[in-house]
């Protein structure tokens, strides 16, 4: 295999947006944990250990130094099992491209290494996640947004987001936060991290905008959606929309807050933990969000 082939690189960062294109994080497990893409999955090229031992010979002996240890960790079944992870995804997604922190060494091996087991070109990152994350923060500037926003507020249970999902110009602020943005309104999953937040949420506004729309539907939220929070200066620009308030009849509002908070919620809990594991767990989330008022 020519060297070209092995060292190919990709930076159309919408087009990954846009098709939500499959990628392999090959960063260690810790750095994955911190903050990820939507599509991407961890399929490491060093373990935790192996990356720290790696860097504190990188801090006293120098780079040389260091990539000789990690060759001499990641060798013959090491190697073969990391490889193995890799061919078997791609025979799932033939077109995944690989990404390390910076675009690297890293990246650079596992390409060159899956390439060879392939027989084929694999494509990486180029400037790896670092530059990826700086495309999407980018996105989350008040200038990259090109609609009208208009936020719909109205009291728990007045079904905003049931009426919202009706369109698709709706940037769904609590499905990507995974939380019901109230004192109850966390799933039995747990939110993703700041970082993921900030990668999803770009996500999301940059499909918007390629869409075309001419407005931008959002649920009238705080800045914080659980623990996940916003940008101010996009939320502002949210702000600045018109606001229409959805009114409802207390009885539907109980009705619906019935559904989602209580059915809705216990059916997650017993399909994750099982009938009675998971109604104890239920009761004890309440509980705890009770006590927490």
């Amino acid at each position: 295999m020519s060297n070209e082939l092995s060292t190919k690189t990709y930076n159309n960062f919408k087009n990954i947006v846009l098709n939500e294109s499959p990628l392999i994080d090959v960063r260690a497990p810790i750095e994955f944990q911190k903050g990820a893409f939507i599509n991407a999955v961890n399929l490491p090229l060093m373990s935790d250990d192996e990356r720290h031992r790696v860097g504190t010979v990188y801090k006293k002996n120098g780079h040389e130094a260091a990539v000789a240890l990690g060759h001499e960790l990641v060798t013959g079944a090491v190697r073969a099992e990391r490889i193995n992870a890799w061919t078997h995804y791609m025979a799932h997604y033939p077109d995944a491209m690989l990404y390390c922190f910076r675009g690297g060494l890293r990246s650079e091996l596992s390409q060159e290494w899956l390439s060879e087991a392939l027989g084929r070109d694999v494509l990486r990152l180029e400037g790896g996640y670092k530059a990826f994350r700086q495309y999407l923060l980018e996105a989350l500037e008040p200038s990259a947004q090109t609609s009208e926003p208009i936020m719909l507020g109205g009291h728990t249970g007045s079904g905003k987001t049931i009426l919202l999902k009706r369109f698709k110009s709706f940037i769904d602020l609590e499905g990507i936060a995974n939380h019901r943005g109230s004192s109850f309104g966390n799933h039995i999953t747990p939110q993703p991290s700041q970082i993921s937040f900030d990668n999803n949420l770009a996500y999301g506004l940059i499909q918007h905008r390629e869409a075309g729309y001419r407005y931008m539907l959002l649920e009238n939220e705080d800045r914080n959606v659980g623990r996940c929070f916003m940008p101010r200066p996009l939320v502002d620009h949210f702000n600045t929309g018109r606001l229409i308030i959805l009114e409802e009849s207390l009885e539907t509002r109980t009705q619906i807050t019935k559904l989602e908070y209580v059915r809705e919620a216990q059916e997650e809990h017993m399909q994750a933990l099982g009938l009675d594991d998971g109604m104890t767990s239920w009761a004890n989330y309440i509980r705890g969000s009770i006590n927490r008022l």
